[in-house]
């Protein structure tokens, strides 16, 4: 069995990898429709330079490593996706690709390599810990089934948060944050990873403004993708935001996102209030949906709760992997 890498030559293979491989290890999770997912290549996120290689087995595509070297923060760090259809596991590939990985992160200066695995299947973890990755992080993939809902428990849920809420509103809106808000919700994601527990992983806050927030979105849109946002406002100013985001062509299916609110104004019942008003949002907008997922740190307890009293279960863990190069 010969074993090769080598650059990117087809995108429309990569996304035949990328979508057997996903739907192998996590059926139950809609995959990027193709046109969707080819447009990520020409639209990346802002501050993200991007490497790509095909690995081969006698000479046909199988499998795909994809490395994410941070511009803007985290300049120690590689973001790693790494697969091999699941026929071809075990025979060398993986290993080849992680090779060129390292051989890459020494090439732009990086001293950690991080990427995740499903707990569902067991070949991400035993690759991880075969070339010394650590597990940084838990965290715990849950599920909103949007059919079943509890309507009267979420009537009660904001009822008791808005109790504790006096003083703040709320608004929503689709993609880019209005003009006089925008600076608010840069503030909040850029506290992001200093607020939300990271682990034992290598991780800063981003640098994050209304330019680089105001590119992120507008990347998002050129992909396909719809963000439906909600914020509490004290003084006409965000201190507290939350976003779900979909696929334009997927009716059915959404991922909830950041959940954060400013220290200053916690326990107010704020996280709560956002999630139900822009859950309502969202299902305004998109009547046919019938499900949404979200991940949280298992170590997230605060959010855990607030995302279980909603209806969110658990569906399965992920763990995110370090190696210290």
């Amino acid at each position: 069995m010969r074993v090769s890498v080598g650059p990117l030559t087809s995108r429309e293979i990569v996304f035949d990898i990328a979508s057997v491989t996903a739907h192998h290890d996590c059926p139950d999770i809609p995959f990027s429709i193709r046109k969707n997912f080819l447009k990520i290549f020409d639209n990346p996120p802002p501050g993200s330079l991007v490497e790509r290689y095909l690995g081969y087995l006698d000479g046909e595509p199988v499998g795909y490593l994809e490395l994410d070297f941070p511009q803007l923060d985290n300049l120690e760090l590689v973001g790693v996706d790494l697969m091999v259809l699941p026929g071809h596991r075990r025979q060398g590939l993986g290993r080849a690709l992680y090779d060129v990985a390292v051989e890459r992160a020494a090439a732009h200066d990086r001293k950690y390599l991080q990427g995740s695995s499903v707990d569902r299947h067991p070949d991400g973890k035993l690759f991880a810990e075969s070339v010394g990755a650590k597990p940084g992080l838990t965290d715990i993939r849950s599920r909103l089934d949007v059919t079943a809902l509890d309507e009267a428990l979420l009537a009660e849920l904001r009822s008791e948060a808005e109790k504790h809420a006096e003083g703040y509103t709320l608004r929503s809106w689709v993609g880019v944050p209005p003009d006089d808000l925008i600076d608010g919700v840069a503030y909040l994601e850029g506290r992001l990873n200093a607020d939300a527990p990271t682990g034992d992983l290598v991780i800063e806050p981003e640098k994050m403004d209304a330019d680089r927030l105001r590119q992120g979105e507008q990347s998002r849109q050129a992909r396909g993708r719809v963000s439906y946002q909600t914020g509490a406002l004290h003084d006409g100013r965000p201190v507290a935001w939350t976003w779900i985001v979909a696929e334009a062509d997927q009716p059915v299916h959404a991922w909830q996102s950041t959940t954060i609110v400013d220290p200053d104004h916690r326990g107010h019942r704020l996280g709560m209030l956002v999630k139900i008003e822009n859950l309502a949002y969202v299902r305004a907008a998109k009547p046919r949906l019938e499900a949404i997922d979200t991940f949280n740190a298992a170590s997230n307890t605060y959010m855990l709760k607030v995302n279980r009293a909603m209806g969110f279960r658990a569906a399965d863990a992920w763990i995110e992997w370090q190696k210290d190069l």
